[in-house]
C-alpha cells in the first residue's frame, strides 16, 4: 500500500515495541487462516488511509490482526494514520469495550471515540477537498478456523455468542490458538456513506449503525445466529395470534377446554422445534471428518466462493438435490467447514428415531410429518415456526423433491416447504431472502441396494434404529467421490418484481394468499430444479455409465471406449448449457482403471483385443448414474437418434421432431431452453457432429446423411443415439397402448397400469431395462404433460379420448424407433379386456385351490 504512514515519534515506537513484543509471544502458539482466499477479492484504493473497525475490542483479537495484515502487506492496525490535517495515533476502532477484570461486561458508551475523531477529521477541512477513510471491518475468531477443530477442550472454549471475561479468553486462545481466523470484509468509504450535511454527530451514528448490523451478520454467518432457549422459541410460536386461533378452533370443533387444545399445540411444537447446540455441532463435525476420510476418496466443492460473496447480505435457504440420507450430513458439515452455520434442516419425522432423534436435533434438525394438509392445528404451529427461525435470521435446509431420488433423475418439485417460505418472508420482509440450489453427485450409494429392491416393486423399509447396525458395512467399503457444486442462487425479491411489481403494497394479512402466489411458487420450483441441474458435475462413473449402457451387451472393445470417452467429453464441453457444469480430469485410460478400482467394471482378455464391460451385479447400479448426467445427452441423444433408422434425415424433420419431443423431455429432465432455443442447440450440436465427420456434408441442400455403416464414425453415432433410447421407449408404450385401446376406453389409473405392465414385460422379454424404466411415477407424469398439450382430454365418464394427434406421434416414432422396438411394444401392449380377464381367472383359480385346500382339511 503506498498510502503514507505517519512518524510515530519516541514513546510510540516504545509502545510498538512493547506491542511486538506480546504479539512475538502470542504467535509462538497462535495460527490464523485469514478469509477471503484469495485475498484479491478485497478492493482496496491504494491512495486512501485505512482503519480498521472490531466488533469488540480483545488484545489478542488485535495482535491476531496485526500478524495477519503484516503477512498480507497491508497498513499496521497499529501504526499511526493520516487522515486529512490531522495524524491518528492508531488505525483501528473498536465499536465495544468491556469493562471488567475478570467477569466482563459491555461498557454503556454509545460509539467508538477513534470513529467520532475520523469524522471530526474529515469534515473539518477549509477549501480543500475533504479526505476520506476506508474502513474495513474484520472479525475475529478463535475456535472456529474451518476444517480445524478437533479435541473437546477446544470445542468447549470455541466461539459463541456468550459474553466472556479475559480468564475465558486466554483459556479459548491457549487452547484453540490454531484454530483461528480472520475475516476481512470489502472496505467501507466513510466519504460515500454519510454526506457532510447531516452533521458529525449522525455521521457517527449511521456508519456505527451499518457495522453493527454488518458484523452480527458475519458472525451469524460464521457461529450461527444467537439463537433464544428452544423453550422461549415454543413459547413464541404459541402465543402468535394465528397459533391462538388455530387453538381455539381447535377446542371448538374437538370438543375440548382451551387447556387441552394448548397442550395438544405444545406437544406439536415441541415434536417440531429443533434442540440446536453448537458444542454438539463441533464434536459432531469431528466424528464426520473421520466418517468422510473412512468412506470417501475425498469430497470437492464447486463454485462456493460465489456463493460467499453474497450470502452474507441474505437470508440463506439451501436446497439441494436429495439423492442418499447423506445429504443432510454433507451440506451441513462443509457449510460450517467454510465459515458459516450449519442450516437448520427440515426432516421427516421418520427420523426421529430414540436416541437418534435427539441428537439430529441438537444439530439442527426439525421435523414435519409427510402430510398435514388436514390437520389445521398442526399445520399453524409448523408455519409459525417456520416463520420464527427464519425472521431470527437462521439459515434452513430443505429438499423440495420431498424424498430421495430412486432413480437418480430429479424429481418434480413439491411446492409445499416452498410456499411456506415466500409467505413467511411476505409476512415479515427484513432482510432479502436466496434459494441456494445444490447439486449433489455420488460415484456409488449407500443406499443403492434399497434402491433397486423399491423399484422391483417391494414396499421401502421403514428407518428404524436397527439401520444404524449397516454403518459397520458401510465403513468396510469404498464409495469414490463426492461433487457437492453450488449453483446461481435464485434471489427471491427479483422474483417477488418479476410476477408482481407492486407486491411490497399488497402484503395483508398472513391468511390472505394472492392469485399470483401459486405461478411464483411454481415459477420458483422450476429454477431451483433446473439451477441444479445447470451445475451437474461429469465424472468417470457417469461417462462409463452412459456409453456402456448404451451398449447392447454392456461391453465394448478397450479401444473403443478410449475412443468414445475422449469423444463425450468433448461432446458435453461442447453442449454443455451452463458454465457451471464441471468434468472430471481424468484421462480416458484413468477413467477405464478408476471403474475397475471401484468394482463396476471388469478387462476380459481377447486375442483380437481386450473387452471392457460391466460387472453383472453393476448395470442397475449404474443407471442411476447415468440417469445423473441424462439430462447433458438429451439434445444430443434426441439429434443422433434421427439417424439410428435412416441414413438420410431432412432438416425439417429433425425440426419437427425436436419441437414434438422437447416439450417432455424438458418437463422430465427440467432443460432450460425454450422451444426455439432448443432448436437452435440441436443444429448447433449438428454442426458439432460434422466437425468431427459423424455427419457427411450435404450433398443434397437441407438433406443430413450420416457416414457408412461399418464405419467407427457411425458407431460413435449411434451410440449417442442410444443414450435416452429408453425414455422414448417409454413415451411409445404410452402412445401404443392408448392406440391399442382405442379413444375413450382407458381411464387415468387403468392406463398407468397397462402401461407400467407393458414396460415390465419388455424389460424381461427383452435387452436390459433399468427398474426406472418402467416406474409408474414417470408414465403419470408423460401422460399428465399429453394432457395439457392436449393431445388427450378427459371425457365425462372420465376416460381418455384422443384425436388423430397419436397417429401423427406414432408416424415420428418411426424415425427413431426401429421397426422391430415399434412391433415388440405394440404386441406386447395389452387390452384391458384382456387383463380383466385374466385377473378375473387368476381370482377364480385363487378361489378353488381354497375350497380344495378347505375340503382336503
Amino acid at each position: 500500500m503506498s498510502a503514507e504512514t505517519p512518524a510515530t515519534g519516541f514513546w510510540g515506537a516504545i509502545r510498538l515495541r512493547w506491542f511486538l513484543l506480546w504479539r512475538g509471544v502470542l504467535h509462538w502458539w497462535v495460527k490464523s487462516k485469514v478469509l477471503p482466499n484469495p485475498f484479491d477479492e478485497i478492493t482496496l484504493d491504494p491512495d486512501k488511509p485505512v482503519c480498521y473497525a472490531l466488533d469488540s475490542y480483545a488484545l489478542s483479537s488485535l495482535l491476531i490482526l496485526d500478524k495477519a495484515c503484516e503477512q498480507l502487506g497491508l497498513p499496521r492496525p497499529v501504526a499511526p494514520v493520516k487522515v486529512g490535517d490531522t495524524v491518528q495515533a492508531r488505525a483501528y476502532m473498536a465499536l465495544q469495550r468491556k469493562k471488567g477484570l475478570l467477569i466482563m461486561r459491555p461498557s454503556t458508551r454509545r460509539h467508538s471515540a477513534m470513529l467520532e475523531q475520523m469524522v471530526k477529521a474529515i469534515t473539518t477541512h477549509e477549501g480543500e477537498p475533504p479526505a476520506d477513510v476506508q474502513i474495513v471491518p474484520v472479525t475475529v475468531l478463535v475456535g472456529r478456523a474451518p476444517d480445524k477443530e478437533t479435541g473437546l477442550a477446544k470445542i468447549l472454549f470455541s466461539e459463541s455468542w456468550e459474553v466472556g471475561g479475559r480468564l475465558r479468553r486466554l483459556l479459548s486462545t491457549f487452547i484453540n490458538g490454531r484454530n483461528t481466523f480472520v475475516q476481512f470484509s470489502q472496505p467501507l468509504s466513510l466519504l460515500d456513506t454519510a454526506s457532510e450535511e447531516m452533521g458529525a454527530a449522525r455521521m457517527v451514528r449511521k456508519v456505527s449503525r451499518i457495522l453493527r448490523v454488518h458484523f452480527r451478520h458475519v458472525r451469524s454467518a460464521a457461529i450461527g445466529p444467537d439463537l433464544s432457549h428452544r423453550r422461549t422459541v415454543v413459547g413464541r410460536v404459541l402465543n402468535s395470534p394465528s397459533v391462538r386461533k388455530a387453538i381455539a378452533d381447535k377446542a371448538r370443533t374437538g370438543k375440548v377446554s382451551e387447556e387441552k387444545a394448548r397442550q395438544i399445540a405444545r406437544g406439536y411444537a415441541y415434536e417440531i422445534a429443533a434442540d440446536y447446540s453448537y458444542s454438539f455441532v463441533r464434536i459432531a463435525s469431528l466424528a464426520l471428518s473421520w466418517f468422510w476420510n473412512r468412506i470417501y476418496d475425498g469430497v470437492v466443492l464447486h463454485h462456493f466462493s460465489d456463493f460467499r460473496k453474497v450470502a452474507a447480505d441474505h437470508e440463506v435457504i439451501y436446497v439441494p438435490c436429495h439423492r442418499s440420507h447423506i445429504d443432510y450430513l454433507l451440506v451441513s458439515y462443509f457449510v460450517y467447514h467454510h465459515g458459516f452455520v450449519p442450516p437448520h434442516v427440515a426432516a421427516g419425522v421418520n427420523l426421529n428415531l430414540p436416541v437418534v432423534g435427539r441428537f439430529l436435533r441438537k444439530g439442527g434438525a426439525f421435523y414435519l410429518r409427510r402430510s398435514f394438509r388436514t390437520q389445521k392445528l398442526y399445520s399453524a404451529v409448523f408455519h409459525e415456526y417456520l416463520s420464527t427461525i427464519q425472521s431470527q435470521g437462521t439459515s434452513i435446509e430443505y429438499f423440495i423433491e420431498g424424498t430421495r431420488s430412486r432413480t437418480g433423475r430429479l424429481l418434480q418439485p413439491k411446492s409445499g416447504m416452498l410456499a411456506m417460505s415466500v409467505r413467511s418472508y411476505l409476512r415479515a420482509p427484513t432482510r432479502p431472502v436466496m434459494f441456494q440450489p445444490i447439486y449433489i453427485g455420488y460415484e456409488r450409494l449407500v443406499e443403492g441396494n434399497s434402491y433397486i429392491a423399491e423399484l422391483s416393486g417391494e414396499e421401502k423399509k421403514t428407518e428404524s434404529l436397527g439401520d444404524l447396525l449397516n454403518v459397520f458395512k458401510v465403513l468396510r467399503q469404498r464409495y469414490g467421490k463426492v461433487h457437492v457444486s453450488f449453483a446461481k442462487p435464485v434471489f427471491l425479491d427479483e422474483l417477488l418484481d418479476k410476477h408482481e411489481p407492486d407486491w411490497r403494497q399488497q402484503i395483508s394479512e398472513e391468511d390472505t394468499k394472492p392469485q399470483w402466489l401459486s405461478p411464483l411458487i411454481d415459477d420458483l420450483g422450476n429454477e431451483i430444479i433446473t439451477g441444479i441441474n445447470l451445475c451437474a458435475h461429469v465424472g468417470p462413473v457417469n461417462l462409463l455409465a452412459a456409453i456402456l449402457l448404451a451398449m447392447p451387451k454392456h461391453a465394448i472393445d478397450r479401444d473403443d471406449l478410449l475412443e468414445a470417452l475422449r469423444l463425450y467429453l468433448d461432446l458435453l464441453k461442447h453442449c454443455a448449457y451452463s458454465d457451471r457444469i464441471t468434468f472430471t480430469s481424468r484421462t480416458p485410460e484413468e477413467i477405464i482403471g478408476y471403474g475397475m478400482e471401484l468394482g463396476v467394471l471388469r478387462v476380459v482378455d481377447h486375442p483380437l483385443g481386450d473387452i471392457v464391460e460391466i460387472q453383472p451385479d453393476q448395470a442397475v447400479r449404474l443407471a442411476y448414474f447415468r440417469n445423473n448426467v441424462s439430462h447433458l445427452l438429451a439434445m444430443p441423444s434426441l439429434v443422433a437418434a434421427c439417424f439410428l433408422n435412416s441414413p438420410k434425415v431432412k432438416t425439417s424433420a429433425v425440426s419437427r421432431i425436436a419441437g414434438a419431443v422437447y416439450p417432455f423431455l424438458k418437463a422430465e429432465l427440467f432443460l432450460p431452453w425454450d422451444q426455439q432455443g432448443f432448436e437452435q442447440a440441436c443444429f448447433g450440436f449438428v454442426d458439432w457432429l460434422r466437425a468431427r465427420g459423424l455427419v457427411l456434408p450435404e450433398r443434397t441442400e437441407g438433406v443430413l446423411e450420416r457416414p457408412d455403416g461399418g464405419s467407427d464414425k457411425a458407431f460413435h453415432l449411434r451410440m449417442i443415439g442410444r443414450a435416452l433410447l429408453q425414455t422414448y421407449e417409454r413415451y411409445y408404450i404410452t402412445v401404443a397402448v392408448l392406440a391399442k385401446n382405442g379413444s375413450g376406453t382407458l381411464a387415468r389409473g387403468e392406463l398407468e397400469r397397462l402401461c407400467t405392465l407393458t414396460a415390465q414385460r419388455i424389460s424381461h422379454l427383452n435387452e436390459f431395462a433399468a427398474p426406472d424404466f418402467y416406474d409408474k411415477s414417470l408414465f403419470r407424469q408423460f401422460i399428465q404433460l399429453l394432457r395439457s398439450s392436449e393431445i388427450i382430454a378427459i371425457n365425462s365418464q372420465g376416460k381418455y379420448e384422443f384425436s388423430e394427434l397419436i397417429a401423427g406421434i406414432a408416424e415420428d416414432a418411426k424415425l427413431i424407433l426401429s421397426k422391430e422396438i415399434r412391433h415388440g411394444i405394440m404386441q406386447v401392449a395389452p387390452h384391458l379386456l384382456e387383463l380383466e380377464n385374466d385377473g378375473n381367472k387368476e381370482e377364480a383359480d385363487d378361489k378353488q385351490l381354497e375350497q380344495a385346500a378347505e375340503e382336503e382339511s
